[in-house]
């Protein structure tokens, strides 16, 4: 996958000294190559200069794509994967355009020819691009819908703007300071994992938000949505409710399925990843292929896996159902505590920031093994985010609740923390002002009852925040291992339907996600289809805990170590010497006690390894 970084300038310096500029660029590029490898190629103009870094490739040209047109020079820098290519070429060629390659990135320069900067609303995919168009000196830079693909920006002296796919390029410019905020440390540990739509925690470092585009030209940067979600009474019946969300979900998965390099899913055994691997192993087996599927574990937890509330069984007895059920060449995955304790660092590493602790680290690791035999992964994700899936979306002290439902208690973020760290970050505050800033972009229904109202407000928190921290999760660990990780329930079409289905046929008859479980019947064993909701899984082995908290212990009594400007160093001791609850999470369903000490492990690492300055 290529990642993108560039400049843009508005008193058109850059071809007054082309090799600094070009030196500039390289650099960027080379932040964002795996192990010093891959391939940087390079396009400047007047005012934007482009890199595009990715594999070498021999047949490939040593510049970006670019076209003559009219008066000026359209080019294109691209990240991501289309998903509905063969409609758009076949448009375009009957429109009278030829294509010189099978590639995106002509269809997007095609597209922008034809139909302008609002081309992007045809697109169905995950992307961050830029579009350069020197006749009007204007640089586009696009971010998909849902927000999977990152495109991070700060602005420079003199007005120019830097941008790039990840935060590590921008930081490789020698003007750009690794620095940490009060805004930022609150964002680590108030909100974190999750961040602010746009915020790149880093001082001064910008995220185009999802849906939108950043439109640069020598007389203002203008930001844009060109996606947003519309809000009305649903007027389908239930049987075409059911009808259009099987259409829109089996299409989806089909779309996403299409692909020259070799495919595979993740298969849990759970309804949703259940549904995709049914799915594509019918596709498969039309044309005469096994699917291959792979499930994930940790080596102890046969013996060590705990009963709860979010993790009410495991997923193996089903999984192995399922691939008696589809025929296909499953792997049964594990990761052990010592791998996955040693791997924290490398999803701090995929993100350029903390994450989800093991949560990360283990999915990064089971990537990495996957792509030993397959280049494109279908997973389940999103479904729950979309279709309701969670606890709460229904439960009436979450619907009570004025704030974020996967984080209603701040107490167990704060008993770590120095008291004047608390004092100073006011975090309450700073939570509650990210939940009415979110919420006061929420497109309002005037149908809406109030029950109604605060549902869609449950539905559009998790939309714009918790489905986003997953999808980066999962988009950056796949990436990390040079897999490509699709994620079919985030098609902006289901989201877009779904929207605005009610409750009541979303969970019909007072069942988690009934909507989806209607639409997949025949496709699934009933067991699998009515099966209650257990989340991706985590370990159980107490020798993982004991593993993180030597490493804690190592770090509070380093007088180095840089977490310690937040951290309390006796709180701390007790709660190492705490039993670990693994039924009340901090964040989410599956970030617990153990999960805490992998995310203040992560965050050390992070300061340490960023070299962050802290200016609180």
């Amino acid at each position: 996958m290529y990642k993108i970084a560039g400049f843009f300038h508005p008193e058109g310096v850059y071809l007054n000294n082309r090799a600094y500029f070009q030196e500039r660029l390289n650099a960027m590029g080379d932040s964002l190559k795996k192990n010093g490898k891959g391939q940087t190629r390079l396009w400047l103009s007047s005012c934007i200069c482009l890199s595009e870094t990715g594999p070498s490739e021999p047949e490939t040209a040593s510049s970006l794509i670019s076209k003559a047109f009219g008066s000026g020079i359209v080019a294109v820098a691209f990240c991501g994967e289309l998903y509905n290519s063969n409609e758009l070429r076949t448009e375009l060629k009957h429109l009278g355009h030829s294509f010189q390659s099978s590639s995106d990135k002509e269809i997007l320069l095609e597209s922008y020819l034809e139909w302008g900067m609002d081309f992007v609303k045809r697109l169905n995919g995950i992307f961050a691009f830029a579009i350069c168009d020197t006749a009007c000196q204007t640089l586009l830079l696009f971010r998909d819908r849902i927000g999977s693909k990152p495109l991070f920006y700060t602005v420079l002296k003199d007005g120019e703007l830097a941008f790039s796919s990840r935060i590590r390029s921008l930081l490789s410019l020698p003007e750009i300071k690794p620095e940490l905020d009060l805004t930022g440390a609150n964002e680590i540990f108030s909100l974190g994992p999750a961040r602010s739509s746009g915020c790149g925690i880093f001082c001064g470092i910008r995220e185009v938000l999802p849906g939108h585009v950043l439109i640069l030209t020598p007389e203002r940067k203008t930001e844009k949505p060109y996606w947003t979600l519309e809000s009305h009474p649903h007027g389908d019946s239930w049987e075409k409710t059911v009808e259009k969300t099987s259409f829109l979900v089996t299409d989806a998965i089909s779309r996403q399925l299409d692909s020259a390099e070799p495919v595979c899913t993740f298969l849990s055994g759970g309804l949703d990843s259940s549904l995709v691997s049914a799915v594509c192993a019918r596709k498969c087996a039309a044309v005469g292929k096994t699917l291959t599927t792979f499930s994930f574990d940790f080596t102890e937890n046969d013996a060590c896996f705990q009963s709860n509330d979010f993790q009410p069984s495991r997923d193996r007895p089903y999984a192995e159902q399922m691939v008696r059920c589809l025929h296909t060449d499953h792997h049964y995955l594990e990761c052990s505590s010592t791998v996955l304790a040693s791997r924290l660092t490398d999803s701090v590493l995929a993100h350029d920031l903390p994450a989800m602790g093991d949560i990360d680290a283990s999915l990064l690791h089971f990537c990495s093994m996957v792509k030993n035999t397959s280049s494109v992964a279908l997973t389940g994700e999103c479904a729950d985010e979309i279709f309701g899936g969670y606890p709460w979306f229904y439960k009436e002290d979450c619907l009570k609740f004025h704030g974020f439902p996967w984080t209603m208690d701040l107490s167990p973020r704060k008993a770590l923390l120095k008291d004047e760290i608390i004092k100073l970050l006011h975090m309450e505050e700073y939570v509650q002002s990210a939940c009415d800033f979110s919420l006061s972009h929420l497109p309002v229904c005037k149908e809406d009852t109030k029950k109604e109202a605060r549902q869609r407000e449950i539905v559009w928190l998790n939309l714009n925040w918790f489905m986003r921290t997953l999808l980066e999760r999962m988009d950056r660990a796949a990436d990390f291992s040079g897999l490509k990780a699709r994620v079919p329930f985030a098609d902006h079409r289901i989201i877009e339907y779904l929207w605005n289905v009610p409750w009541e046929l979303k969970a019909k008859d007072h069942t988690a996600k009934g909507l989806l479980r209607h639409a997949a019947k025949g496709l699934l064993p009933e067991e699998v289809l009515w099966r209650r909701k257990s989340p991706y899984p985590k370990t159980y082995d107490t020798h993982y805990e004991a593993l993180l908290a030597e490493q804690v212990r190592e770090i509070i009594h380093d007088p180095s170590s840089p977490v310690m400007e937040f951290l309390d160093r006796e709180k701390t001791e007790r709660f190492l010497q705490m039993t670990s609850d693994y039924g009340k999470p901090w964040y989410g369903q599956l970030m617990a006690g153990p999960q805490m000490m992998a995310y203040l492990i992560q965050i050390n690492f992070w300061l340490s390894h960023y070299r962050i300055t802290l200016k609180l």
